[in-house]
């Protein structure tokens, strides 16, 4: 059987194409499961016309619901392309709004895992990229309104050791509540004692680590384990801080650098601009940077967010405790607070960044 395995044009600049949090992980499994049964597989990013290529199967993945219409501009060009081929979706969008997803025109909607693949490695030789993605776990312990996780993968699996998956000295974990695997100290433990041709692997997560699971020996095997820029998540009120302030001191107590530390907040969310502001303003006091994720519900079908204009609520997903202006304001705070934490400046200026970006290159030249 011939496979088609399609990234739609999502709105993902080219130099962030395979950058770790958009990677198509599910398609590289896919590629390895079709090779596997010995079907020829080709993978496209896009909507492309393949030469002297007529698939059998043309298989589309999709990411967040309001890129929907990126899945839906595939379907109709490759059913149009292809008239006899089975397009199926799958992915994020495909899960969540399954019913949605088939008015798309697509021939099958897969929804959540396919089980069938998940023992499978990427084929990473398809795509150009110096890391690799593990999951340690699937689903979630929690069921945060803001998260679809626990929709996605309802049950919680987990795994004891991922030694024998290494084929990177770069590690992602693509967990969805890290420290939620009852094993997770043991594989810290093997990451610590890894090398991959002859030299230590690196680590870090794509998503937030729920502190409320860490602990100094955690925070102490994390940093043995040289994970890297971990990002604690504070998702409530600005009454949590005393609690994060004693996980930002576990990660400081085992050795991480204040500036080197994360704060992974929603904005545009149950707490209102005021609010937020307090919790940025004390994560400055804490000497710590903030990874910021503008809130957009689970069902939201567009998203067309211009930091450039004034918008309305027709244009992108407004919280009834947010205002446009507000939503931007915050996000130019993070931006310009992470700058002088990163930099150790004691204000912001254009210029000031300017030159803090160009002595960052130059380091980078240094350590190659």
């Amino acid at each position: 059987m011939k496979v088609l395995l399609v990234e739609p044009n999502f709105p993902i600049p080219s130099k962030s194409k395979n950058h770790r949090d958009f990677l198509p992980i599910g398609l590289l499994k896919l590629a390895s499961y079709h090779r596997f049964r010995g079907d020829q597989v080709k993978l496209v990013r896009g909507n492309e016309r393949i030469r002297n290529f007529y698939p059998n199967q043309i298989k589309i993945t999709s990411l967040f619901t309001y890129w929907s219409n990126c899945v839906w501009d595939s379907v109709n060009f490759y059913k149009g392309t292809y008239p006899n081929s089975k397009v199926i979706v799958g992915g994020i969008y495909a899960s969540l709004m399954p019913e949605h997803c088939k008015q798309s025109g697509c021939d099958e909607v897969h929804i959540g895992i396919d089980n069938r693949v998940e023992k499978f490695k990427p084929a990473y030789d398809l795509v150009k990229v110096d890391y690799q993605i593990v999951h340690t776990s699937r689903g979630c312990t929690r069921k945060c309104k803001f998260c679809g996780t626990w929709k996605l993968e309802p049950e919680f699996t987990s795994k004891k050791s991922i030694k024998d998956e290494i084929c990177s000295n770069r590690v992602i974990f693509y967990d969805n509540n890290l420290l939620a695997n009852p094993y997770m100290k043991d594989i810290l433990k093997e990451l610590r004692n890894t090398t991959y041709k002859g030299r230590v692997v690196y680590s870090e997560s794509q998503c937030g680590i729920d502190g409320r699971l860490l602990t100094p020996e955690i925070a102490k095997l994390l940093k043995q384990a040289r994970f890297l820029n971990p990002r604690i998540a504070w998702d409530h009120g600005y009454k949590q801080r005393s609690m994060l302030k004693k996980q930002l001191d576990m990660l400081v107590d085992a050795g991480y650098p204040s500036n080197d530390i994360y704060i992974f907040m929603i904005y545009n969310f149950e707490q209102d601009y005021y609010e937020m502001l307090k919790k940025l303003r004390q994560c400055k006091r804490w000497d710590v940077q903030i990874a910021d994720c503008r809130y957009r519900p689970l069902d939201q079908i567009y998203d067309h967010y211009n930091p450039r204009s004034k918008q309305t609520k027709d244009d992108y997903f407004i919280h009834s405790k947010w205002t446009d202006r507000q939503i931007k304001l915050f996000r130019k705070k993070v931006r310009e607070q992470n700058i002088m934490i990163r930099h150790g400046f004691d204000s912001y200026s254009r210029d000031l960044e300017n030159w803090g970006g160009q002595q960052r290159r130059k380091e980078k030249l240094l350590s190659k």
